[in-house]
């Protein structure tokens, strides 16, 4: 029980943990926004408002125009992020998101035409994923600039295991609605869309009493205001803190970054946006955003039926919840790296099983054996496979570009971030259906290799970012400049292929490679003591 007052507490009182929390509340934004569209794609009524059939390619175009919209509202949001500041980009992307929500509740009511419903159905996915785009781009640069170096991992990390409560809260109420009410009734779609409006009514209520990003107002020239929050943040490391940022600010000041200027091959970041747009290209290459918005059709090609299908797509989104507290236990003890290679790996040989059990459950009858074997066997696998997305591949991709730009640049990468992970799940969540359609169970063979492609990118390109200070990681593209080449086996000696840690041997000195370390203490230096 005193355990739980003390982090009650400190919940209330301690400004980092306020962030995360908040954070986390609005990263769940997104994944509600998938777990609701699950079912809402086949509620019958849903698609005799909008004039549609089961199988028409409307359906997708309806889940993918929400990434446009994120993919352009990062640009728009970062943009605001850096000139209003992180705050009130958060706000009013919050804003935005709710009234997308309310036009997306509105559609097909009173005498509206299939054609006028499907056009403000359109309108308001478009306008949420405005907002939504800009929470994603936004957040993860206001929380990694308010946390500690060896712990940006973990607080991204908690901050998308609440991603994923948001997957399950909607597709929970969702299945809960259409069990109670029958695929025909409108309300069975409409209360999941509406619901949705707590997290953005709630967190626009409580943005004003979080800290500003220090960083932010240095960058601005607003020292005092630096020094305020950061006192409120750090309490007697603040003074400290400020001389860091000051020192740091002081160096970058006179860099004035644009988006044209990081597509440039020759500029000094267009190896770390390429190492962005890799990173969300090879996540959207997992097949995970398919998997999340059309999970109970995969469980449909394991050979279940429609209910007992969102029966096991609900027990996989649970399981994927909690399987995401090993993501924030792991990713600053192990690594960045280390997870994504791994979480490859076992993605790539999860899809090649998914196939050979889809393809036994599809021919169950010919080949003489009970359905339910490959069934189950395909879907323990898909659990692991979803366990595996989430700790190695969900919250690494989205933390990296916050860590390997400048002050001066962050709030861009972060933006071109979201803006390729959001063409990127366009065309998945777009060709998915269709690749349903044509390619049955062969679909998980194709993930299987794109998996694989993503999994040998990360090894060769990827630099470990874990346990480095923001000039630290920085120092890897210059040095990789100087060496013209972008593997990291070849840059420094190969020292950006390792994780970081404090040494326990010598707390005041500089950090080591993590595997001098035991893994049992870097997993107990991430479960805080009461006493903490």
């Amino acid at each position: 029980m005193s355990f739980l007052i003390t982090h009650a507490k400190q919940a209330i009182t301690d400004k980092q943990t306020n962030v995360v929390i908040f954070s986390a509340t609005a990263i769940a934004l997104y994944g509600y926004d998938q777990g609701m569209m699950s079912l809402i794609n086949t509620n019958n009524n849903y698609l005799s408002a909008m004039g549609l059939e089961g199988e028409s390619p409307v359906v997708g175009v309806i889940v993918a125009v929400y990434y446009l919209g994120c993919a352009v509202g990062a640009v728009l949001f970062s943009k605001f992020a850096d000139t209003l500041g992180r705050k009130k980009s958060i706000f009013f992307s919050l804003a935005t998101a709710s009234l997308g929500n309310l036009i997306m509740f509105v559609a097909g009511m009173g005498n509206m035409g299939t054609k006028v419903s499907l056009g403000v159905m359109l309108g308001g996915r478009v306008i949420m994923g405005l907002g939504v785009g800009g929470i994603d781009a936004v957040i993860p640069t206001y929380s990694s600039e308010l946390s500690a170096d060896d712990a940006r991992g973990k607080a991204l990390a908690q901050e998308f295991q609440s991603n994923i409560f948001g997957l399950v809260m909607a597709f929970g109420i969702n299945l809960a609605v259409t069990i109670a009410l029958g695929k025909w009734n409108e309300w069975a779609w409409r209360i999941p869309i509406i619901v949705m409006q707590v997290y953005p009514v709630l967190l626009m209520a409580v943005v004003k009493r979080l800290p500003e990003s220090p960083r932010w107002f240095i960058f601005h020239d607003r020292q005092e205001d630096a020094k305020e929050a950061l006192n409120d943040i750090y309490g007697n490391e603040g003074k400290e803190k400020f001389d860091e940022l000051l020192e740091q600010h002081e160096k970058e000041k006179d860099e004035s970054v644009g988006y044209f200027d990081m597509l440039t091959p020759s500029h000094p970041h267009f190896h770390p946006t390429m190492v962005t747009i890799m990173c969300q290209v090879n996540q959207a290459l997992t097949g995970y955003g398919a998997v999340s918005v059309y999970g109970p059709q995969i469980f449909e090609l394991l050979g279940f039926s429609v209910r007992n299908s969102e029966y096991l797509t609900l027990g996989n989104y649970t399981s994927y919840f909690f399987l995401m507290t090993l993501a924030w236990l792991l990713i600053d003890a192990l690594g960045r790296r280390h997870l994504l290679i791994q979480g490859s790996i076992i993605l790539a040989s999860s899809f090649a099983l998914l196939a050979v059990f889809g393809g036994l459950a599809a021919n169950a009858n010919a080949l003489d054996i009970p359905i339910y074997v490959p069934g189950i066997i395909g879907t323990v696998v898909l659990f692991i496979a979803t366990g595996a997305f989430g700790i190695g591949w969900l919250s690494t991709v989205w933390l990296i570009p916050t860590e390997i730009f400048p002050t001066t640049a962050r709030a861009q990468g972060t933006a071109i971030s979201v803006i390729i992970w959001g063409l990127a799940n366009f065309a998945i969540t777009f060709l998915t259906p269709v690749l349903f359609n044509n390619l049955d169970y062969f679909i998980f063979l194709v993930f299987a290799g794109t998996n694989a492609v993503a999994g040998l990118w990360t090894y060769l390109y990827l630099p470990e970012t874990g346990g480095r200070t923001f000039d630290e990681n920085q120092e890897f593209f210059k040095e990789a400049g100087e060496q013209g080449s972008w593997r990291v086996s070849k840059v420094a000696k190969g020292e950006y292929a390792k994780m970081m840690y404090p040494d326990p041997k010598d707390p005041e000195g500089g950090n080591v490679d993590a595997e001098r370390v035991p893994l049992l203490q870097r997993l107990e230096d991430q479960v805080p003591s009461v006493e903490e």
